[in-house]
């Protein structure tokens, strides 16, 4: 089992490990969260596209029409 640590000295060891960090730039920023947001909407697409070919081929095959 780990020893306690005294509050002081574990917070000096956050912002000792805070101060590591490197934050990305404001274009990296940019370019990430464009990219995510064109992965959302292919993803969106794929499962929709999916969706309605699963639902299409159900009725198909209990020839049910709505």
């Amino acid at each position: 089992m780990a020893s306690k640590t005294n509050p002081v000295t574990f917070f000096k060891q956050v912002r000792s490990e805070g101060l590591k960090i490197t934050w990305p730039s404001r274009r990296e920023t940019a370019i990430s969260t464009a990219m995510v947001l064109v992965m959302v909407v292919f993803a969106a697409l794929f499962f929709f596209a999916a969706d309605q070919l699963m639902g299409w081929l159900l009725r198909l095959i209990l020839n049910v029409s709505v």
